[in-house]
């Protein structure tokens, strides 16, 4: 397995992990609109072939230093994302309840996110 380069197309809204030229997962994301600016994780995807290789993780904690970059909390609403959270909390720190209801709200508003 070669090196897992990761890239954020933000304007498509995914962080995308590619590996030997090809992209082997990604993570569907927004910014969250409104007073206060929040990373918001909807959904992580490992292709076929590449699971297990450590992918999902990798993806995820650079989305969580994107955020600390950046000065913003992470929202994770997808499942895998916040499940690696509560495993990692030294490099995840918990979104305010409130962003979290705001994300959702987001979601439910606008499904294409």
């Amino acid at each position: 397995m070669g090196e897992i380069e990761i890239r954020d197309n933000r304007s498509a809204g995914l962080l995308e992990a590619h590996l030997d030229g090809e992209v082997a997962g990604r993570i569907a994301y927004f910014v969250l609109a409104g007073d206060t600016a929040a990373l918001v994780a909807v959904h992580t995807v490992v292709e076929p072939g590449h699971e297990g290789q450590g992918i999902g993780g990798a993806l995820v904690r650079e989305f969580y230093a994107t955020a600390a970059r950046e000065n913003v909390p992470v929202v994770p609403l997808c499942p895998y994302a916040a499940k690696w959270a509560l495993k990692h909390p030294d490099e995840a720190p918990a979104a305010p309840a409130d962003l979290v209801r705001e994300a959702e709200e987001q979601v439910k508003a606008h499904p294409e996110l």
